[in-house]
């Protein structure tokens, strides 16, 4: 009998996928037997070596998703090296830190755009070659800020507030498809864009005292739920979004 989590044949698009969350959910979707196409302005080269050392199809697609002028290309590349497009993954984004009166209109714009807007637009791309053949899986990446406000980051707080709405929109539209929209919401992992909260003393203090499992997650720790949402036995999960958080949340 075949596992429900086997994703062999299938190809995935992850975005931000040289390191961190992105590199970690991109080896794992491999790991269960999908191709990866890894997308980011840097070249995952290490993501790819990681994939192919699996026994895995890997390519790697240049592109800047602070504006939507490489998504359909995005798609279009990854139909045309790898042979189709099943999954998508969207993990890029970024953070801009300052206290919300002193925030610019610079910063805001250039959240949104990455991290909101993009994500739009190649779900939209994605989504209607999905539709077209029938079946498909979209997984944005949310964040604990999906639920909570946090302090700092208004643009960012935003964004991940809009996936958490986009993904249930798309879910409510495209189930019909046979598609599935879901996200994962990671709680405080270690990656780049929590440097300046692992570096802050008082901060990083108190994070760490409210979640019950007692420290920061791995980018790894992501992986399973990647695959969960990625395969057949999430075929009945639409428009959720998965807590990674280590009890955050419950506490």
């Amino acid at each position: 009998m075949t596992s429900p989590f086997d994703l062999s044949g299938k190809v995935a698009v992850v975005t931000g996928a040289n390191t961190g969350i992105g590199q970690a959910i991109a080896v794992a979707l491999a790991a269960a037997g999908a191709d990866v196409a890894c997308v980011g302005r840097t070249p995952a080269e290490d993501t790819v070596a990681q994939i192919r050392a699996l026994g895995r199809r890997a390519e790697i697609i240049s592109a800047d998703l602070s504006t939507i002028e490489p998504v359909q290309r995005v798609v279009d590349e990854a139909v045309e090296k790898l042979g189709g497009l099943d999954i998508l993954v969207n993990n890029a984004g970024i953070i801009r830190r300052a206290d919300a009166v002193d925030f610019t209109e610079e910063d805001w714009d250039a959240v949104i755009d990455t991290n909101l807007k993009s994500v739009f637009f190649l779900c939209q791309a994605a989504g209607k070659h999905m539709i077209a053949k029938g079946s498909g899986k979209i997984v944005n990446i949310a964040s604990m800020l999906t639920f909570q406000g946090g302090i700092r980051v208004p643009s960012y707080t935003a964004s991940k507030s809009g996936i958490g709405g986009l993904t249930k929109l798309l879910a409510n539209e495209w189930a019909k498809h046979g598609i599935n929209v879901n996200a994962i919401a990671p709680g405080y992992i270690a990656t780049n864009n929590t440097t300046a909260l692992q570096a802050d003393p008082v901060r990083n203090a108190a994070i760490l005292d409210r979640i019950p499992a007692g420290k920061w997650g791995d980018a790894s720790d992501l992986g399973g739920a990647a695959v969960f949402l990625c395969s057949h036995a999430a075929d009945y999960v639409q428009g959720h979004i998965l807590a990674v958080d280590g009890g955050w949340l419950a506490r």
